[in-house]
């Protein structure tokens, strides 16, 4: 589900602002503002935390599952199939005690014809939606300003590939958080951030 920022916000040129304690302000100030995706938010939030909170049921998860591919366009073309795959990997003890490894075990799935798949921003969301502060999203638009600062101030050495291993991207939004002397913000705040900032300066482009 696309949500667009605030006129005043896209009008923003040339390359993203140094993090800082105002900077993320504006921004989460912003996403307070998206009275449909705070709404999306809250629902999900509900049905993860209060309505199926654990993963052992297929109907459960599967619930989850549609609803995080429908909100979040996360490109999930067969629901069942990777409701099926989080069932049998019993991750409810794992998330429950912060075990970084279980996003990577769910986001690779066996489709059909035997083929190996990588929902990897997926898992993320999975997780994050159980445990929003413990388990940070990444999507592309992270991943790009993670990737710019990285190059403009050195927070951190890494390489992009990194940010595909859940323990390692986890370190580095920590080392991010650390560098810029942002600690006051979770890795929620600081995801709602990257993801707002990202879509500003780092737009997708679409081929016609």
């Amino acid at each position: 589900m696309e949500i667009d920022v605030k006129a005043d916000f896209s009008k923003k040129e040339g390359q993203p602002i140094r993090p800082s304690p105002d900077e993320l302000e504006k921004y989460l100030n912003e996403w307070n503002s998206l009275e449909n995706y705070v709404q999306q938010e809250n629902s999900l939030k509900k049905l993860f935390t209060n309505t199926y909170p654990l993963n052992d049921n297929i109907d459960d998860v599967l619930i989850k599952v549609c609803s995080l591919n429908d909100f979040y366009s996360t490109n999930i073309f067969s629901p069942f199939t990777v409701a099926r795959h989080i069932v049998k990997l019993n991750i409810d003890e794992k998330i429950e005690q912060d075990n970084w490894n279980v996003v990577n075990e769910i986001a690779y799935v066996t489709m059909k014809g035997n083929k190996q798949k990588n929902f990897y921003s997926f898992a993320t969301k999975y997780c994050s939606h159980h445990k929003p502060t413990s388990f940070p999203i990444y999507d592309s638009f992270v991943e790009k300003m993670l990737m710019h600062f990285k190059n403009a101030d050195k927070f951190y050495d890494f390489n992009k590939a990194d940010l595909k291993q859940y323990p390692k991207y986890r370190e580095i939004l920590l080392k991010f958080r650390d560098f810029y002397r942002i600690e006051e913000y979770d890795l929620k705040q600081i995801d709602k951030y990257l993801w707002q900032a990202g879509k500003i300066y780092f737009p997708k482009q679409y081929v016609k």
